[in-house]
């Protein structure tokens, strides 16, 4: 058996050469409007009454309890050139004004939620769960709405740093 210090500290290692995409979930309704960076959100179903996905937030980020409260979030996939974005939204930058959603163009989905208008793809979602585990809620939500953008990649996590997919 590892030491629990050892493995942990393997296991954050590990994570950091697992690439992921960048997204913003936001959120609004009654609670206030929020958003935060995260790098593990994913589709659980496309099938069944609609497609479901998670995305796990960290239970300290203010942004949890809005969209607990709220009911409802928005998953924004970035684009590979909205690292300020994701910067602002993880608050490793100052918002502009104060107010992180003055660094982008939003707009309203069915949900309430705001939809990143530049994302390169955005789900809304009505929350149907949440659940702590460790440090992050993983929040599975129902999809009502997909908005592709024409074109673009994604901005990529990995290495603990912003990566640039190839282009072939």
């Amino acid at each position: 058996m590892s030491d629990p210090d050892t493995l942990r500290d393997s296991f954050v290692e590990g994570m950091s050469r697992a690439a992921a995409s960048v997204s913003v979930v936001t959120t609004d309704g009654p609670a206030g409007r929020a958003g935060v960076t995260v790098s593990a959100m994913t589709s659980i179903s496309a099938d069944g009454d609609q497609p479901t996905m998670l995305a796990c937030v960290n239970a300290s980020s203010s942004a949890l309890p809005p969209i607990l409260q709220n009911g409802c979030f928005c998953i924004n996939v970035l684009r590979i050139d909205q690292n300020d974005v994701s910067d602002i939204f993880s608050s490793r930058l100052p918002a502009p004004g104060g107010d992180k959603f003055n660094c982008v163009e939003i707009t309203a989905m069915p949900s309430g939620a705001p939809r990143l208008v530049e994302a390169l793809v955005s789900f809304d979602c009505t929350l149907i769960s949440a659940e702590k585990h460790g440090t992050h809620h993983i929040c599975i939500g129902a999809v009502n709405k997909v908005v592709t953008a024409p074109e673009g990649s994604p901005l990529l996590y990995g290495m603990r740093r912003y990566l640039r997919a190839e282009k072939h």
